[in-house]
Formats: structure tokens, C-alpha cells, sequence
């Protein structure tokens, strides 16, 4: 089976990047990171790469007129890698309709809630606020809807009596570290693609909220 090529955008520490990182030289996922692109050059997923020896570029969105010319540039950038899967981690901006058409079904989002609950920021805090018994983080294809694409899989965390979004953050992020290398790893394996908006696993049609891990 050929190996995948990935490209994975980041803005900040890239814990997520580090995930995929070990992934992929570990053989779980059969593939390699092309080249890590992030819109912020002081972001320290930047050195994660460097340190595995894994092409960065900088693509500052502030040298940029519009979200269109950035995302624009960004498009060719992506398509220098030539990449089968492009892994957003931590990059913190909306995308343009145009962008996500032009890698529509392989490209890939995390975000930290149980979606469709909670798209967009402060997640923990609103999950803490309305009182709910659990949270979690959810991986999904990337659509024009924000946050708002088939869900591939959730992994669930208890909301204790006295968490705090700092706790239940750091929570989230253990199950982010497992779930999004095994999705890249599933994608990588030719059994993860998204068909008519639905994600499809092993030729099943995914649930609208996703496969529950664990």
C-alpha cells in the first residue's frame, strides 16, 4: 500500500502535530508529513517539525489584503506538497468556501467538543456553564460549514463537580492525542473516505455523531 503524503496546518504549540508526528514513525500510520504549514511564525509546532526533520513554511495571514488572497496563496503552498491528506491541527483560522472545495474529502479538523454541541471557541467553559455530564473532542472532515463537517470519531470525558476549563481542557487533550492519529492512521489505510457528506468507514456510512472511542 502506498504510503500517504500529509501536510499539516498549525498556529500554535502543535501537540496534535507531535500526535501524528509519532505516528507516523512509529508505523501506525502509513504515511509521512510533507510539510508543516502555520500562519504564525513563532508557533512552536514549527520547532516540532524542525526537530523531526519535516519541511515548515510560514504563510503570515496578516501580509494578506483579504481572507481570500491568503487563502488563496495557502491553496498553492498546499499544492506543492502534493498531499493525499491535509490535517488541520490547531490552525486557527475560518477557511473560504473555495479552499475547502479544493480539498474537499481529505482534509481533516479536531475540535474540542462533542459536535454538533459547541462549534467555534470556549468550549470547555460552555460545556462547564450548562451543566452537561461529559465533554469531549470530536475529529471531522472539513466542510464549509464551521465545525460543521461528518463527524469521524468522538472520544468522551467526565465533567467533574469541580472542573475547571483548564482540567477539563487537559483532559480533552489526552483523548485528542489518540483519536486524531488513529483517524490519519485510517485514512492512511484506505478505509476512511467521505462520500455524499457522510463519512464512510470500512464501507459503513458513519453516524452523524461519529464512531464512539473508545
Amino acid at each position: 500500500m502506498t504510503p500517504i503524503r500529509i501536510v499539516v496546518l498549525i498556529s500554535g504549540s502543535g501537540s496534535n502535530l507531535q500526535a501524528i508526528i509519532d505516528g507516523c514513525k512509529s508505523g501506525q500510520i502509513n504515511g509521512s508529513i510533507a510539510a508543516v504549514i502555520s500562519n504564525k511564525a513563532d508557533a512552536y509546532g514549527l520547532t516540532r517539525a524542525k526537530l523531526a526533520d519535516i519541511h515548515t513554511e510560514v504563510l503570515d495571514h496578516k501580509a494578506f489584503a483579504s481572507r481570500d488572497a491568503y487563502d488563496n496563496a495557502l491553496a498553492d503552498v498546499i499544492n506543492q506538497f502534493s498531499p493525499d491528506l491535509v490535517v488541520l491541527a490547531g490552525f486557527m483560522r475560518i477557511l473560504t468556501p473555495d479552499l475547502v472545495q479544493k480539498f474537499k474529502g481529505k482534509m481533516l479538523n479536531i475540535h474540542p467538543s462533542l459536535l454538533p454541541k459547541y462549534q467555534g471557541l470556549n468550549t470547555h467553559q460552555r460545556a462547564i456553564d450548562a451543566n452537561d455530564a461529559e465533554h469531549g473532542v470530536s475529529v471531522h472532515f472539513v466542510t464549509e460549514e464551521l465545525d460543521g463537517g461528518p463527524v469521524i470519531v468522538q472520544a468522551k470525558v467526565a465533567i467533574e463537580s469541580n472542573e475547571t476549563a483548564q482540567s477539563l481542557a487537559e483532559k480533552v487533550h489526552v483523548q485528542e492525542h489518540v483519536i486524531y492519529p488513529l483517524v490519519v492512521q485510517w485514512f492512511s489505510e484506505h478505509r476512511l473516505t467521505m462520500e455524499a457528506e457522510h463519512a464512510v468507514l470500512d464501507n459503513q456510512v458513519v453516524p452523524a455523531q461519529g464512531v464512539n472511542y473508545p
